[in-house]
């Protein structure tokens, strides 16, 4: 036992060093990239750089358009997502297996592969460059939320839809009014994986946005270091506190939420 406790400690610090390195290095008034910098003197630790960073990229305005980007991307995830995963799952029509299975399909093919007909759909066909709905459009259906919400909708118990077809219940009645609320563990899951992709983004938003005021904070952190770091004090420090400020929410959210990752006993709606 005490040899599993040492090897998963270590592991556990492996895997925390790099965080606590970046929130060290975005304290140090004078930059120190050895390994002495990792435990610098209390005298070199200042919150310089975080002024400094705002300063140059505005924080708040680039937090609220990766709120907004963000936010936009998981609602349209959980919207498209828990209907399409609910037809799949419950409903009978037609061609729903090779819908499925070009989902499945979509999975496997990299979002680069996708840029160039994205970018001249979204910017030349619709006009939505340097807008927020250009940003979410092309994540607004993720085939992995769909995936998920389908699997849990074949775990409830069949019972349940079939009593509610007969009181009447229309389709959508019945998703929200008894499939929605057995699959909130699959909705939260939903929320917290969606989260992490559109909030670190950098390749879509980067080529749709060209005005500063519109781009999310990775675009405006990929900025600071292309035009404006050379003339800071200390741009390594600067650009590590970017990177906190834009790992705080993420990290914030795992560790509310990492006991809720689990899934309730589907199973308790039926009685009898």
């Amino acid at each position: 036992m005490k040899l599993k406790f040492v090897a998963l400690l270590i592991g556990a610090f492996v895997f925390l060093f790099p965080f606590y390195y970046m929130l060290i290095g975005s304290l140090q008034a004078e930059p120190d990239p050895s390994v002495g910098g990792a435990f610098p003197s209390p005298g070199n630790l200042t919150l310089h750089n975080y002024r400094e960073i705002n300063t140059s990229i505005h924080l708040g305005r680039s937090l609220i358009n990766s709120g907004i980007f963000t936010g936009g991307v998981i609602l349209g995830t959980l919207v498209f997502g828990v209907l399409a995963g609910y037809a799949l799952a419950r409903l009978q029509f037609r061609g729903r297996g090779l819908v499925f299975n070009l989902m499945l399909l979509i999975q496997v093919v990299p979002f680069q592969l996708l840029t160039i007909p994205l970018y001249v759909l979204i910017v030349r066909s619709y006009g939505l460059a340097d807008s927020y709905l250009g940003m979410i459009l092309p994540f607004a259906i993720n085939s992995t939320a769909v995936f998920v919400f389908r699997q849990y909708f074949l775990q409830l118990p069949a019972e349940l839809f079939d009593a509610a077809r007969i009181d009447g219940a229309s389709e959508l009645s019945i998703l929200w009014r008894v499939a929605v609320p057995l699959v909130r563990p699959a909705l939260l899951t939903g929320v917290l994986l969606t989260f992490i992709g559109p909030w670190n983004e950098f390749l879509w938003p980067f080529l749709i946005t060209k005005q500063q005021d519109l781009q999310p904070l990775a675009v405006s952190l990929s900025n600071y270091l292309t035009t404006v770091s050379a003339r800071a004090a200390n741009p390594f420090g600067a650009v590590l506190a970017g990177a906190c400020v834009l790992a705080a929410p993420a990290v914030t959210l795992f560790i509310i939420f990492q006991r809720r990752f689990i899934s309730t006993n589907l199973s308790s709606g039926v009685k009898g």
